[in-house]
């Protein structure tokens, strides 16, 4: 028995390797099999540098990636706003309320095109024939009002979009890149130490009153409190280590902006558009009020400034305008807090 285990213990410590092979010779006949088993640390050791090593391609796209994942941010985003009910319901209400601008006129007796002035039926209250009553000039009202709601979105949602859009590039630009600064810090405060209202009466008397016109202006002008807002978060997170890392692998200005800095102004950028289409809304109001818009064209801020005279004998004139201008402020207002806060990749799990 004794005899048996040392003899085994000394095959244990008696290595596997063959001091006798050549291995040189093995690795240069690659058509017979290699024996199989632990590796040849001698065989290593003889072979040229040029089979030991290999040149590793440098691929910007791959530079900064370790691993892969299945996270998606905008699944994660849809995900994280679906737990908002109340903004989900919103939201809803918002979509239903663009699709019956568009049904409204089908389904109505008269078109804004076909509403015709009688002064015998000015005021009317509403009934069966003109649901939302007539206005002073007898015509029907119903058609003005929605006509007027998918006037009043489509604006607001263009110069939003518009201003956002604009002032997002600015900002990212203007945070960013260290030269451009002194330029866009004096054209700031150039355009915004004078009222707006201003530039846009301005505007209105040299170029035009008309929607195409004043939305164009509006778009330029206001896209600098957005501009200003996302310079500031670039400034925040432009020196961070991660970016730094990037900048030492050559990775291009743009990309550094799209991928490691815009998902964390996102959510910003997504509360600045929804408080800008309400906003846009009142806005154009205002201009409508102080005469620097088209009236020929009805829109909620044309009929707001209309009803301002007979809304105490009349109220219904000044309800339905100003009721989907508030559904409108507070849809967006809820549906942006929760979009937001969606978007904030640091409420991701």
């Amino acid at each position: 028995m004794k005899k048996q285990l040392k003899k085994t213990v000394q095959e244990l410590e008696q290595p596997n390797v063959d001091l006798s092979v050549d291995y040189t010779a093995v690795d240069q006949e690659p058509q017979k099999q290699r024996p199989m088993g632990r590796e040849y640390p001698l065989a290593r050791n003889r072979m040229p540098e040029k089979q030991l090593f290999e040149f590793a391609e440098y691929k910007s796209m791959d530079a900064e990636r370790i691993s892969y994942s299945n996270y998606s941010y905008w699944k994660s985003v849809w995900q994280n706003f679906l737990k908002k009910k109340p903004a989900v319901i919103m939201s809803v209400i918002f979509i239903l309320l663009i699709i019956f601008t568009f049904i409204a006129p089908l389904i109505s007796k008269y078109t804004i095109e076909t509403a015709r002035i009688d002064y015998d039926k000015m005021f009317t209250s509403p009934n069966g024939e003109y649901w939302f009553g007539t206005d002073n000039m007898g015509r029907d009202y119903w058609c003005q009002v929605w006509h007027a709601t998918r006037t009043s979105i489509f604006l607001a949602v263009l110069v939003a979009a518009g201003e956002i859009i604009l002032g997002t590039i600015i900002g990212l630009l203007w945070g960013y890149v260290r030269s451009l600064d002194r330029f866009f810090t004096e054209l700031y405060n150039f355009i915004n130490n004078v009222p707006t209202i201003i530039y846009m009466t301005l505007i209105a008397l040299m170029v035009g009153k008309s929607f195409l016109v004043m939305a164009l202006a509006m778009i330029f002008f206001n896209w600098l409190s957005t501009a200003r807002n996302v310079r500031n978060l670039v400034l925040m997170y432009r020196d961070r280590e991660y970016n730094l890392a990037s900048r030492c692998l050559g990775t291009s200005i743009g990309r550094i902006l799209a991928k490691n800095i815009l998902p964390y102004l996102v959510s910003v950028i997504i509360l600045r558009l929804a408080l800008a289409i309400p906003g846009t809304i009142a806005y154009e109001t205002t201009l409508t009020y102080l005469g620097l818009m088209d009236v020929t064209r009805p829109s909620l801020g044309i009929l707001l400034r209309n009803a301002r005279t007979y809304f105490l004998d009349y109220p219904y004139l000044l309800i339905f305008p100003a009721g989907i201008v508030s559904i409108i402020t507070i849809t967006f207002y809820l549906v942006g807090n929760a979009f937001s806060d969606a978007c904030d990749p640091r409420n991701h799990v």
